[in-house]
């Protein structure tokens, strides 16, 4: 290995992006869970499965409007954040920005496909890493390119589905049918889907290997890509200008968090009542009802961004800070590792409880899985340079063995 070429020593890591990560990666959980305790449509079709009414119906609508996409959302834009700092500090260095990057995606991509195949279809880094091998030719634009580029990659993702909507009467009978099998199971379908994750580790690959083969290509070119490789644009436009690193002015920060309280909320909580309206009905709920969450998830994501950065500013409560940023440098272990406990908790090669907790049951479960990270997290680091997969995926990409240990 080159001796200019190495990770990003713990000192020089920017504190505030850590903090942000951390808190999208738990936040991600309080939409994940229901992919880990349901069956898959009842992520998009609450009337699929379980009881919907009292405690559980104010829980879902709690996850939808703050949680749906919006810390995806984040993570995402992060994520493109992290591709222009390696980058930077890469070409600093005289290392070739370019190599370092496809070797680090691909590693992600070889690491998230063993997340995916062999633990659980709703993982997110094959995504990422499959977007992130087309989205770095853009990292020496101009921010504004990168930002309008951005843009217009969403506004192709929102026409696919405006358009798959549209002209959904045209479409084989075969393919409705289909498609509506999809979102609103029939009992014996969801009986198969339970028993699979019941069962044993090869019971649950019938049903797991489809589905990431599904979300890694038709999903991917429908609305992975587009999504995931236009929030990465944003997001390297977004550090270009300052907004990661907490050092614009606090007034500005609140105009822009107050700008997406005050557009974002809205347009989700009308977007939720249109789906009530229309009575959770495939052929509008899967299409053009998606598209308010799907715009409105954009501006309430940056008033979290920056809320997060006043609060960073502000200096309060920095022991919180030092947790969040710590869970934050751990992202990837973190996120493997709540999949490991949801794994052990639901399914059959654990205490097999999917399919049994209400929606009420699955937030307090999330609730656990965020005060054991926010513990180990800090505790871990205090020994260790690098949280244990942040470790191997920097070996592989530095072909080296890094020094583990503090």
């Amino acid at each position: 290995m080159s001796p200019h070429l190495h990770p990003t020593a713990g000192a020089s890591r920017l504190e505030s992006i850590d903090t942000l990560r951390g808190i999208a990666v738990l936040g991600i959980l309080l939409m994940n869970i229901q992919l880990f305790a349901m069956i898959a449509p009842a992520y998009f079709n609450p009337t699929a499965y379980g009881d919907l009414g009292g405690i559980n119906y104010a829980v879902w609508v709690f996850q939808h409007v703050f949680a749906d996409q919006k810390f995806m959302t984040l993570f995402s834009m992060l994520f493109g954040a992290g591709m222009v700092l390696m980058a930077d500090r890469a070409e600093s260095r005289g290392v070739s920005a370019t190599w370092l990057h496809y070797r680090r995606t691909w590693w992600l991509l070889v690491l998230g496909a063993m997340h995916a195949y062999l633990l659980w279809y709703g993982d997110i880094l094959v995504m990422y890493a499959m977007s992130a091998a087309i989205v770095v030719w853009f990292r020496r634009r101009q921010p504004l390119t990168q930002f309008i580029c951005g843009a217009v990659m969403l506004l192709i993702g929102t026409t696919i589905f405006a358009g798959a909507g549209l002209t959904l009467p045209q479409w084989p009978a075969e393919a409705i049918a289909e498609m509506r099998s999809q979102w609103a199971p029939t009992p014996e379908e969801i009986s198969q889907e339970t028993a699979a994750y019941r069962g044993g580790w090869l019971q649950q690959m019938s049903h797991r290997v489809p589905h990431s083969l599904g979300f890694h290509s038709g999903a991917f070119i429908a609305w992975g890509f587009w999504r995931a490789g236009g929030l990465m644009l944003i997001g390297m436009a977004l550090f270009r200008w300052g907004f990661f690193s907490a050092v614009l002015d606090s007034a500005r920060y609140r105009r822009f968090a107050a700008a997406g309280v005050v557009i974002g909320f809205p347009l989700v909580v009308y977007g939720l009542l249109q789906h009530e309206a229309n009575q959770w009905r495939m052929e509008y709920s899967q299409f053009q009802g998606t598209l308010y969450n799907y715009w409105g998830s954009l501006a309430v994501s940056t008033a979290y961004l920056c809320l997060v950065m006043l609060w960073f500013q502000s200096g309060r409560l920095q022991a919180l800070v030092h947790r969040f940023a710590a869970v934050g440098r751990m992202a990837f272990s973190n996120y493997i590792a709540q999949t490991l406990i949801c794994f052990l908790l639901f399914y059959g090669t654990g205490l097999g409880l999917f399919g049994q907790a209400e929606r009420w049951q699955q937030l307090l479960v999330v609730l656990g899985v965020w005060v054991l990270i926010l513990l180990w997290s800090p505790w871990w680091l205090a020994r260790f340079r690098y949280g244990p997969l942040e470790w191997l995926w920097r070996s592989l990409t530095y072909w080296e063995l890094q020094r583990f240990r503090r």
